[in-house]
């Protein structure tokens, strides 16, 4: 065991993964990364080759999430004009979806009854038929207020956000949302990588981590069910990431 390095781990690894399913090579990383820590406790080496043990990447937290930065939020903001009852509208939306996280279903399907407005509460309908209450930001609830009293038509719907011309009636669904995000990013001259409401969710999440908040106030925040949802944003974060890289045994490999 004296002469074993980390070279010799990595390259049997790279040949069960050659080998065998994802799972299965999990598996066996499991396993070595137990004998490894096993013979370091008996003494019988001096290294502990536990962390050497490298493994496929779970798929769920392979990808890092696509983020615009805090300027450039601000910006898509005050690019939207706002003398306009479409813009007003427009705007209203981008609050929502820029300061709450709030997706795009759940901005088209907000009624006129989801606003408290002497509480400053918004109810929110998430996945699953969840109902949610968040704090309605100022900002937010006056982008709102302005769009209902010079911009909303006349219309019986108890939808809040309404098309503009005829049928006067709610979005169908989310799409028209992203369509909104679409246009007003090009309009900012803007060029993401993502371009659909989801952009903004993951911006004000990326935005509070970079801030201090934590990845459990992030998760309540955006209403996730399971913290693990919440660990990809972890990734953006390589300053603090660095902090928590282990030394890698016997050097580079």
């Amino acid at each position: 065991m004296d002469t074993l390095n980390v070279s010799e781990i990595t390259n049997y690894m790279l040949q069960q993964a050659s080998r065998y399913s994802p799972g299965h090579t999990q598996s066996i990383a499991s396993g070595l990364r137990n004998f490894f820590q096993f013979l370091f406790l008996q003494g019988m080496t001096i290294t502990n080759f536990t962390q050497c043990v490298l493994a496929p990447a779970r798929r769920q937290l392979s990808t890092l999430p696509k983020f615009m930065t805090t300027d450039d939020v601000e910006l898509l903001l005050k690019s939207i004009d706002q003398d306009t009852p479409n813009g007003r509208r427009n705007f209203a939306i981008l609050q929502l979806l820029a300061r709450l996280g709030l997706r795009s279903g759940e901005v088209a399907s907000l009624t006129l009854d989801d606003i408290n407005w002497n509480e400053g509460i918004i109810t929110v309908g998430g996945k699953g038929g969840h109902k949610d209450q968040l704090p309605l930001p100022h900002e937010v609830g006056q982008a709102i207020a302005n769009y209902l009293c010079d911009g909303r038509p006349n219309c019986s719907t108890r939808y809040v956000f309404v098309r503009l011309i005829a049928p006067l009636r709610g979005f169908i669904h989310g799409g028209a949302v992203g369509t909104i995000v679409r246009r007003a990013l090009n309009h900012a001259g803007l060029h993401p990588a993502l371009k659909g409401a989801h952009l903004l969710r993951h911006s004000l999440a990326t935005g509070l981590l970079r801030d201090g908040a934590s990845l459990t106030e992030i998760g309540e925040l955006l209403r996730h069910r399971n913290l693990y949802t919440t660990q990809i944003y972890a990734k953006v974060d390589a300053t603090a990431l660095r902090r928590l890289a282990p030394t890698w045994p016997g050097g580079k490999v």
